[in-house]
């Protein structure tokens, strides 16, 4: 539990100014959304659409944008004013989030660690988990239950690793990377040399996985390793569930894709670029920063400038993809226009 007055000061570390309007001594015992809020409790208002609800809303505690009117306060409730209520209102989470317990701390004793393993201070290891020759884990991090990681494994510092994934041989991952359930690091890359007769020979694949601090990788994706060299996530990346990263790419510094976008061989994706749900890449591309590719769009070709906005299949510039989509919208009229058009001429030519 905090007082009102607790978070202004945990929010005046991260924001100039933090203004609170009305009491500082009501106790907040924890999170709500605003439509569900109650006395006790704390929500927020980051997009002006939704202040029609700051009449309504029943919360002690409100974190809002400085811009926002909030009138006068009403019995107990308050109003902290900040810059981005909405990343203020994630610190405030923190502080209310509950620690989520992977495994008992320690080794457990169904564990199976290599001799040749080196494990820092204060590693957690859950049951049933495979740690192989040669693997570093780093000081603080926890591996959950039935985690295998094969031999040469390096994983940094303050890591979560939750139960059910598997890195292959020769993954490294940096400091404070979480990884949840089901997720596969390393598996073969999609690499396979076709024959005169239709068969196919399966190219070795011999490269690495590289994941850099701060990546957030989501369940039951994938991340293929590279044919040589090494597939690579880049520091800060967040990564949805189901994902598909194809060998040998590279996705850029605090990019962000959503689930099941699929992302072909070495495709090269720059930094705080945001890729929607169910996108899909063609191998051997290249995407420029800070773009912005919408849910299903379909890439077939390069990204040269950067901050695009692009969607459809194929992807092209969202204005000229939307005025495409009116187009299409349009051709059931058009097609009746014609047709009377065509009727009327057959009538002048006394078809």
């Amino acid at each position: 539990m905090m007082t009102i007055q607790d978070i202004k000061t945990l929010l005046e570390n991260y924001f100039k100014p933090v203004e609170l309007i009305g009491a500082g001594d009501t106790v907040i015992t924890g999170p709500a959304k605003i439509e569900e809020a109650g006395a006790g409790q704390v929500s927020f208002v980051a997009n002006e659409k939704y202040y029609r609800f700051l009449d309504e809303a029943r919360a002690s505690l409100l974190i809002v944008h400085t811009d926002a009117p909030t009138g006068d306060t009403a019995g107990d409730r308050s109003f902290i004013k900040v810059r981005d209520p909405y990343t203020a209102f994630v610190f405030v989470l923190e502080k209310f989030a509950a620690n989520r317990q992977l495994a008992a701390p320690g080794i457990a004793s169904s564990a199976n660690v290599a001799p040749s393993a080196k494990l820092g201070s204060n590693v957690t290891v859950g049951v049933n988990s495979v740690i192989g020759e040669r693997c570093v884990i780093g000081d603080d991090t926890v591996i959950g239950p039935n985690v295998v990681l094969m031999h040469d494994v390096t994983v940094g510092s303050a890591c979560r690793i939750y139960p059910q994934v598997t890195c292959y041989d020769g993954t490294v991952i940096g400091d404070r990377v979480i990884i949840h359930s089901g997720t596969v690091i390393g598996a073969d890359g999609f690499g396979f040399a076709p024959q005169p007769d239709g068969s196919y020979i399966k190219i070795p694949q011999m490269g690495i996985v590289e994941i850099e601090d701060d990546v957030e990788i989501g369940a039951n994706s994938t991340i293929d390793r590279a044919t040589m060299g090494k597939t690579l996530i880049c520091k800060g990346a967040k990564i949805d569930n189901l994902v598909q990263i194809a060998h040998n790419c590279q996705i850029g510094s605090d990019t962000v894709i959503a689930s099941q976008a699929g992302i072909s061989g070495s495709v090269k994706i720059g930094r705080q670029c945001l890729i929607g749900g169910q996108a899909g890449f063609a191998g051997h591309l290249e995407v420029a920063d800070r773009t912005s590719v919408a849910a299903k769009a379909g890439i077939s070709k390069s990204i040269t400038q950067p901050g695009l906005a692009i969607r459809g299949v194929p992807a092209q510039p969202m204005r000229d993809q939307l005025r495409q989509e009116a187009l299409v919208r349009g051709l059931g009229a058009m097609k009746e226009k014609l047709e009377e058009l065509e009727a009327q001429l057959k009538t002048l030519r006394g078809e």
